[in-house]
């Protein structure tokens, strides 16, 4: 009978690894159809049906995890909570995987049904993928996913049968002014090279274009003999329909912030995320590789890079977890490690007053900004269950502060170690209030400029922060600001513009109480003044560029905006650098 019941657990093993290995192939299915749709809709023009698109398809992995695990279910019953069964079935798992393309996404998907299951308790290795099961510490490109282009071919032609080459099925507004406008930009990044060595020039461009809200993007790199200089030609749509390029990049760090981890996700069709993943890091060797798969909707694997890379971090360093600069939240308690570029999220469990929500309302928050576009000014957020943290990394004040503000969250699991049961994880940036204390009179024109930019396009995006102080504001090393504050967040359609009404009579206008009533939706612009207080360089530098935010009427003509379906040109790099085009 032992034999027997060996046998049971190895059938029952195989069929849950074979399960999930047919769950992950229909995910990913149905995230490519999905992803399959982006240059049609961009030939189209239809950017509502791309904002759609885009926030169906961060729900796909989620809803696949649940109907795959109610599968299993049914498949294996009761075995579906033993240990053992699924230390075997990874075994078996790692056996389906060993050729497979996407092993490291579909690892992820396991992991995702195993966390599922389990309510993301006692995670380990034997049960899951906590390291992946190949190693391959020098990925090689795969020479498939883009175009070579030849040295010896003018860069004219070279040019236009790259533009031709994306088939798009809308003409261009004049191809031939793209062109000469494209080579011309491109004497700059090559004039410091022999003339032996440009004309040994080699071109990659990626096969799969890049789609994302109102644009769409050709990646690629020119290749001097051991020097990568990375390209991106941005595409647009003009008012009849026609293409054209709209600037050209080659500067590293400009392309980082096309790739921002404050945008919305690229749509981009392929079958080896992986190696498009290879490919942009070549590009932008700097950007983890977590940043990298969530630009293009793996958000999921993301989170599996993040932990894998922090994981080998922790080993190597030894500084502490501390309060993350800035003045402390009344929703969050926010703390960081110096030497990590992250901030780590506690929702607490009480909140200070005049601040009313729930926890879970501030969780719909969060989940609302993972679904929106976040038009390069709302920072993205990855959210973690039982995230296990060794006690002795952290600062005595931050431990005491968990303990004392959110204890329901906090769980002893020995004398050395605690779980954190729910948190969020964020790119870590300097506050703006911050900021601002040691700026110069420039940095101050520039940073304010940016904040009201920030402002404007989070409008015209339909989100209004609700809480617009200063210290609700980061900014990143490209000097953009970015909003991270999410508690407060609506959508500006549900918001109620107003202007305070003037006083009728002495007693009102001397009265120190409000003579006016106030419903919960109600904003009044003219307040937004009080942001500024202490700050007078700020606030003079603001009102200089954005004083149009003070007055309600601007803001009712943005809800008017989105109510007639008009969406807002949004760029990911300076309007200085759009060629210019006939108005």
């Amino acid at each position: 009978m032992p034999n027997q019941h060996v046998r049971l657990q190895n059938d029952t093993a195989q069929r849950l690894a074979s399960a999930i290995l047919n769950g992950f192939e229909a995910m990913f299915a149905d995230f490519t159809n999905e992803t399959l749709g982006a240059k049609a809709r961009f030939e189209k023009a239809d950017w509502r049906a791309v904002q759609a698109s885009s926030a169906k398809r961060v729900e796909i992995y989620k809803g696949k995890v649940q109907s795959i695990t109610d599968i299993l279910q049914g498949l294996v019953g009761p075995a579906l909570h033993s240990a053992d069964i699924w230390m075997l079935a990874k075994t078996y798992y790692i056996d389906l995987l060993r050729y497979h393309v996407n092993y490291e996404i579909a690892e992820t998907f396991y992991n995702s049904i195993y966390c599922f299951v389990f309510g993301h308790d006692n995670i380990n290795d034997k049960q899951a993928f906590v390291t992946s099961s190949q190693k391959t510490d020098s990925p090689e490109i795969n020479h498939t996913l883009y175009h070579r282009y030849a040295p010896g071919e003018k860069v004219t032609d070279l040019t236009r049968e790259l533009l031709q080459g994306c088939l798009f099925n809308v003409p261009f507004e004049n191809l031939e002014r793209d062109i000469e406008r494209i080579v011309e930009a491109s004497r700059e990044p090559l004039k410091g090279f022999s003339k032996e060595v440009t004309d040994a020039l080699q071109v990659d461009v990626l096969k799969a274009v890049f789609y994302r809200s109102k644009a769409a993007y050709v990646i690629g790199r020119l290749m001097l003999n051991d020097n990568i200089i990375p390209f991106v030609l941005p595409l647009m749509h003009n008012n009849k329909g026609e293409l054209f390029v709209d600037t050209v990049i080659f500067d590293p760090d400009e392309l980082s912030v096309v790739f921002s981890f404050t945008r919305s996700f690229f749509m981009v069709e392929t079958n080896d995320p992986s190696s498009i993943v290879d490919f942009l890091k070549m590009l932008m060797p700097h950007k983890a590789r977590s940043e990298l798969y969530a630009c293009i909707g793996f958000r999921k694997h993301s989170k599996t890079e993040f932990f894998r890379d922090f994981s080998r971090h922790l080993h190597k360093s030894n500084d502490q977890f501390v309060f993350a600069p800035g003045i402390k939240g009344m929703v969050m308690s926010v703390f960081t490690l110096p030497s990590y570029d992250i901030v780590f999220k506690v929702i607490k469990d009480r909140f200070q007053p005049p601040k009313d929500s729930t926890r879970e309302e501030v969780m719909e928050k969060y989940r609302l900004v993972s679904r929106h576009d976040r038009v390069g000014r709302l920072a993205d957020t990855q959210e973690f269950s039982n995230f296990e943290f060794e006690k002795s990394r952290m600062s005595s004040e931050l431990l005491e502060e968990l303990y004392n503000l959110a204890p329901s969250l906090i769980v002893e699991k020995d004398e050395k170690h605690i779980v954190i049961k729910h948190m969020y994880t964020e790119r870590r940036m300097i506050p703006l209030n911050i900021y601002l204390q040691d700026a110069s009179e420039q940095e101050i024109d520039d940073v304010m400029d940016e904040y009201g930019n920030a402002i404007k396009q989070l409008a015209a995006a339909n989100i209004f922060p609700g809480d617009m102080l200063l210290k609700n504001f980061g900014v990143t090393r490209h000097k953009r600001v970015v909003f991270y504050d999410y508690d407060e967040i609506v959508y500006l359609t549900d918001c109620n513009f107003r202007v305070i009404p003037e006083p009728i009579n002495e007693y009102q206008e001397m009265s120190g109480e409000l003579w006016y009533t106030v419903e919960p939706n109600d904003v009044f612009p003219e307040e937004f003044r009080l942001f500024f207080s202490g700050n007078p360089a700020a606030r003079k530098a603001f009102e200089a560029k954005h004083a149009d935010l003070y007055e309600a009427s601007y803001w009712q003509k943005i809800q008017e905006n989105i109510r007639a379906g008009i969406i807002m040109d949004v760029f990911p790099y300076r309007r200085r650098r759009r060629f210019l085009r006939p108005v």
